[in-house]
Formats: structure tokens, C-alpha cells, sequence
């Protein structure tokens, strides 16, 4: 704790703070200078934080700053681990609470800053969801979140820029090594215009000099022009073979498919959908509604203490005991109807296991072939964008294989000559710096000799008038050589000029013929496409016409079933009828007495004969009751006056007995008084 004071006390004594507090000041701090404190280092972070507290309700206060601490995504340390103890400290300005809040904020407050900046823009306001439903609200609400995400991505390459590592500096002194660059590349064509200008006819030379330029750089732009349109018809046959072997597919599937192929193929994928329907989709969304429904039950509750959960844990388990003695119960009692049935049942929901596991797993290949092709289609993009081509596929890519093989080979064998070369230039280079100290070695030689013979400087100037004579020579005959050249070059230039157009012209017949050929196939293509799309629209419409009947099919079918069912019951319930009364039927015509009691009719009419017996023996003994009954009810009144006149009686006689016992014993107390 002294530590964490100690670093409060240092950060708030340095800027931006200055509060120049000691340990014993900061401890003598009250409450409310307190909260203050806090809430000028919360103003520090975000400056809507930096208010008078004495100027706000306390209530305001506390929302305020937890409100800030929440967004700052401040956790209470372990021994205030209740929110409400916390809030409270909070409120009144505790020290236990205070302390590790400041110390907490002031550890990171330059990131702190940066949180509360984006808070600002990136807390999300909740709408309700009735007001979600007005289409205004709800395209204001979508640009806002579409905004927030824009911001996101604004400040994400603000940053990547802050860390990338450019500077201004290195910025500015690569632009001005290009400005000298440029002023030097400047300076050189000046000087070769200055050279050129000497020379006769320099004029038309330096126009034949740029027509050559402009007619390199056309032939180079209709060689590119030449192999993009070869590219282009090269790509266009390759989409008209897939588009060829696509039609020959659909001609094939569409040949051999037969009704009851495309009915078993729609019964399945029907089946599968309303499994997904009525089964497994309600019961995930109900699943899912119900643990929402919880969650939502246990975000309503207010904060639990450790002593909560215990008592709710304790609860849980003896809920779950119960469950358990209930469910043993029950299959005590019901074991020998449910030992008839647990076969089926256990098959039943092994395979309704099975059924949610293969259901899962079709789902799960669907999903991961639609994401499959969503990255293949991903990289086919990237690839086209990077290489401006196609995807090589089969021949293709084997025959590309190859090429690069054989220029790896090449670049190896090229990598060894200029190894060769480089040793070779190693070895050049000793021998030059070598021979390069003989001669300074034989100059300074020649010129001890020069000093003793008092001709110094003599080999210099000898060696400077050989070196100027040369250049002379040179430069005449360059002269004349240039001349020549020059008219050479023309020649060569018109030759060259008339070579390429009469080479060009086959190329170019042949490039026209390419783009009408490119142009058939491609109105051929669009022909076929306009043919394929109707194909599929008129199976389409087949298709929903068939899943139509099959539907009423399946209604029928179902209705059918069930009419079947219910006459096949009433069948069987008849038919049990006609066997019990055909049985009836015999046993009453038996000639055996004892087989005739078996009968239902001699059983009834036993039952009735009994019945009416019994009823005359009640009907005799209700009428003795009745003519029994006044006789009956004055012989127990008179027993009754016989027991209360018994109970008198016997009243009497105690109170006889009593008073006969009270005067023997007055008697006996006066006769001992007269003894005495």
C-alpha cells in the first residue's frame, strides 16, 4: 500500500497535475477532496470529466465515473470484490476505494486517453427494437453503423502510417536527390547538344533519330498489342471449350435424367429441408430462446455474493438428488410396462441421434463447400488481378511447370559462369593492384633519376604531349568516322524501316483475321449462352410445375394414409366383435351345461338373478326396519331416562357418602378434645 501512495504521490506532483503532495498530505485528504482528485485525473483523460463535483449531486458523481470506468474497462480489485460495496466507497469517498482507482488511471493514462477517444465514437447507442421498425430510423441507424465502421478503418491506417517507420526527413532528402539528379541529367543534355550542334546536318540526323525512337516504341507497343490479342484469343478458347464441355454436361445430365431420378433427387433434398423445417431448427431456436430467457433471468438479478452461489449450488444439488429418487421411483413402478418398450426405445433414439448427427454433418459440408468456393473464387480474383490472366489448369499448368524448370536449369548454369567470372575478376583485379605498385615503384625510380640528372618533370610532360596527340588523332578520326557512320546509319535506318513495315503487314492481315475470328466466337458464344439460359428457364419452370404435384401427390398420399389407417382400426375393432360374438354364439349352443355357463348371456343372467334377490332380501329387510322403527326409538328414549336417572342416583349416594365421612369426623375431634 505505501508503494501504491508513494506512486500516486510522484505521478500527481509531475505535469500535467502539479498538486506537489507529500506522503502525509496525501493521507490527510478528506473525502471529498478526494473524489475531486479522482475526478481531475478522469478530466485529464477525458476532458468532459473535468467539473466541480461540488456542483453535481453525489448520485450524478458516481454515475459519472463509473460510467467512465466501465468504458475505460476498470475491474475492482479482489478485496472489493462487491459492486455494491464498491459503488458505495465511491460514493463517500473511500480510501480503500479510491487508492487503487488513482493508481490504476495514473499507471496508463496515455492509453487510458487513447480508449476514452475512441469511446467516443465507437460506444454503440442501443435503439430498441419498436423503434427499429420506422424505415427513417432505421437507415439513420445503419449509417451510423456503417460510419463507426469507416472511422474504425481511418484510425486502423492512422496508425499502421504513425508505426510504418516514414519520416519527413528521409521523404525530403530523397526529393532533393532526384532535384540533383535532375538538374545533372539537365547539364548532360546541354552538353551533348552543344557537341551535336557542331556537326552538319545535325538537324534531320536528330530527327531521323527521333523518328527510329517513336518507331521502336510503336513496334513495341503492337508487339505488346500482338501478344495481349494472342493472350485474349488464347483465353477465348479455352472459355468456349469449358463453355462447349458446360453444354455437353447439361446435354448428358439432361439425356439421362429420367423423371424418377428427379423425383428421388427433390424427395430427398424435401425431406432434408423439412427435417431442418419441423425438427432441428425449432428445436435449436427453442434452445436458444431458452438459455436467451435465462441469461436475460440471471443480467435481471442483482450481483451475488460468493455465500449467494453457495446457497444456490446447494439448492441445485438437492433438486438434482430429488430428480434422481423421482426418476427411480418412477422406473420402479412402471419397469414391467416400460421393459416391453425399452428396445424400441433405445433403437429410436440411437437413430434419432444418428439422424441430428448426419443432419449436422450435411449441414456443416454444405457450409464448408459454400466457403470453399467462396475462396476459390477469392483466389481466382487475386490471381487474375496479379498475373491479369486465368488460372492455369491441367496441360496447362504442366507445360508452365516445365518452362520454369528449364529456366531454373538455366539460371543455374548462368549462376556458375558468372561465379567463373567473378573468381576470374578477383584474380584480374590482384594482378592490377600489383602491377599498379610495380609502376609506382618504377615511376618514383625514374623520377630519382630525373632529380640527379636535373631533369625532373621531363616524363610527365613527354608522357602529357603523347596523351594530347592521341586524343587529336583520336578525335580527327572520329570526326570522319561519325560522318560516315552517320550516313550509314541513315541507310541502315530507312532499310530497317521499310524491313519492318514489309514484316508487319503479314501480322497484321493475320491480326485482323484474329479479331473477326475473335468476334464469330464470340457472338457464337452469346448465341449458345441465350440457348443455355432458356434450357434452364424452361427446366425451371418444369421443375416448379413437378414440385407442385409432387406436393399434392404427397398431401393425397398422406390423407390416403391416414384414411387407411382409421379404416383399417374400425376393421380390426369389428373384426374382434364378429370373433367374440361367434364365440358367444357357440358356447350358448353348446350342449354342455358347463360350457354354457360360460356364456356372457348366462353370466349376465346369473348377475341379474342375483341382483334381483338381493334386491327383494332389501327391500324385506327395509320393511321390517320401517315397522321396527317407532317401537325401536321409544325403547332407546326410555333407556335414555333409565341412564340419567342412573346417573342422578349415583350422584346422590356420593354426596351421602361425603356428608356421612365430614360428621364422623367432627365426632371423633370433640371426643378428643373432652379426653384432653
Amino acid at each position: 500500500m505505501s508503494d501504491q501512495i508513494k506512486f500516486i504521490v510522484e505521478k500527481l506532483n509531475q505535469e500535467p497535475f502539479k498538486k506537489s503532495y507529500n506522503l502525509i498530505t496525501f493521507d490527510s485528504l478528506e473525502s471529498m477532496q478526494l473524489l475531486q482528485l479522482l475526478s481531475d485525473v478522469l478530466g485529464e483523460i477525458d476532458p468532459k470529466h473535468a467539473v466541480d463535483i461540488r456542483e453535481e449531486m453525489p448520485e450524478q458523481t458516481a454515475k459519472r465515473m463509473l460510467s467512465l470506468l466501465g468504458i475505460l474497462k476498470y475491474k475492482p480489485p479482489g478485496s472489493i470484490s462487491d459492486l455494491s460495496a464498491f459503488r458505495q466507497g465511491l460514493v463517500t469517498g473511500s480510501k480503500p476505494v479510491i487508492h487503487p482507482v488513482l493508481h490504476w488511471l495514473l499507471q496508463r493514462t496515455s492509453e487510458l486517453k487513447k480508449r476514452a477517444y475512441l469511446a467516443r465514437f465507437l460506444v454503440k447507442l442501443e435503439v430498441p427494437a419498436e423503434f427499429l421498425q420506422d424505415d427513417t430510423v432505421a437507415e439513420t441507424n445503419k449509417q451510423y453503423e456503417e460510419l463507426m465502421e469507416a472511422f474504425k478503418n481511418l484510425h486502423k491506417e492512422c496508425e499502421q502510417l504513425k508505426t510504418s517507420g516514414f519520416s519527413t526527413a528521409e521523404i525530403r532528402r530523397d526529393i532533393s536527390a532526384m532535384e540533383e539528379e535532375k538538374d545533372q541529367l539537365i547539364k548532360r543534355v546541354e552538353r551533348l547538344k552543344k557537341r551535336v550542334e557542331t556537326v552538319q546536318n545535325h538537324q534531320r540526323m536528330l530527327e531521323i533519330a527521333r523518328q527510329l525512337r517513336l518507331e521502336k516504341e510503336r513496334e513495341e507497343s503492337l508487339a505488346q498489342q500482338k501478344q495481349e490479342q494472342k493472350n485474349q484469343l488464347f483465353h477465348a478458347e479455352q472459355r468456349l471449350q469449358r463453355v462447349q464441355l458446360q453444354l455437353k454436361e447439361m446435354h448428358h445430365a439432361v439425356v439421362d435424367s429420367k423423371p424418377e431420378s428427379l423425383m428421388k433427387k427433390l424427395e430427398e433434398e424435401i425431406k432434408f429441408n423439412s427435417y431442418l423445417a419441423t425438427e432441428k431448427i425449432p428445436r435449436e431456436l427453442e434452445s436458444k430462446k431458452k438459455s436467451l430467457y435465462f441469461l436475460q433471468k440471471v443480467v435481471a438479478e442483482p450481483a451475488m455474493s460468493q455465500s449467494d452461489l453457495n446457497v444456490l449450488e446447494t439448492k441445485i444439488n438437492e433438486v438434482n438428488a430429488q430428480i434422481n429418487l423421482l426418476i427411480e421411483k418412477r422406473m420402479m413402478k412402471y419397469e414391467p410396462i416400460d421393459s416391453k418398450f425399452s428396445m424400441y426405445r433405445q433403437q429410436a433414439s440411437i437413430i434419432s441421434r444418428k439422424k441430428e448427427a448426419k443432419a449436422e454433418e450435411l449441414q456443416a459440408a454444405k457450409e464448408e463447400m459454400s466457403n470453399t468456393e467462396k475462396q476459390m473464387q477469392q483466389k481466382t480474383n487475386q490471381a487474375r488481378e496479379l498475373e491479369g490472366s486465368e488460372v492455369l489448369k491441367g496441360d496447362e499448368f504442366k507445360h508452365y511447370v516445365n518452362k520454369l524448370r528449364s529456366k531454373n536449369t538455366y539460371y543455374k548454369k548462368k549462376r556458375l559462369e558468372l561465379a567463373e567470372i567473378t573468381a576470374e575478376y578477383g584474380i584480374l583485379q590482384r594482378t592490377e593492384e600489383l602491377l599498379k605498385q610495380r609502376h609506382e615503384a618504377l615511376q618514383q625510380q625514374l623520377q630519382a633519376i630525373e632529380e640527379k640528372k636535373g631533369i625532373s618533370g621531363y616524363s610527365d610532360t613527354q608522357e602529357e604531349l603523347e596523351r594530347v596527340s592521341a586524343v587529336k588523332s583520336e578525335m580527327d578520326e572520329m570526326k570522319g568516322r561519325t560522318l560516315d557512320n552517320m550516313s550509314e546509319m541513315v541507310k541502315k535506318l530507312n532499310a530497317m524501316v521499310a524491313d519492318k513495315k514489309s514484316s508487319l503487314a503479314p501480322v497484321i492481315k493475320e491480326l485482323r483475321q484474329l479479331r473477326q475470328k475473335c468476334q464469330e466466337l464470340t457472338q457464337e458464344c452469346d448465341e449458345k449462352k441465350v440457348q443455355y439460359d432458356s434450357c434452364a428457364a424452361g427446366l425451371e419452370s418444369n421443375r416448379s410445375t413437378l414440385e407442385q404435384e409432387v406436393k399434392g401427390l404427397l398431401e393425397e398420399c398422406i390423407q390416403e394414409e391416414s384414411n387407411y389407417r382409421y379404416i383399417n382400426c374400425m376393421k380390426r375393432n369389428i373384426e374382434v366383435q364378429l370373433q367374440r360374438a361367434k364365440e358367444e354364439m357357440k358356447t350358448y349352443v353348446s350342449p354342455d351345461p358347463q360350457e354354457r355357463r360360460k356364456a356372457i348371456r348366462e353370466q349376465y343372467t346369473r348377475m341379474i338373478l342375483e341382483q334381483e334377490n338381493l334386491g327383494k332380501k332389501l327391500r324385506e329387510k327395509q320393511k321390517v326396519v320401517r315397522e321396527s322403527h317407532g317401537p325401536n326409538m321409544k325403547q332407546v328414549k326410555m333407556w335414555q331416562d333409565f341412564e340419567q336417572l342412573m346417573e342422578c342416583k349415583s350422584e346422590c349416594f356420593l354426596k351421602q357418602q361425603n356428608q356421612t365421612a365430614i360428621g364422623q369426623v367432627i365426632q371423633e375431634g370433640g371426643k378428643d378434645r373432652l379426653v384432653l
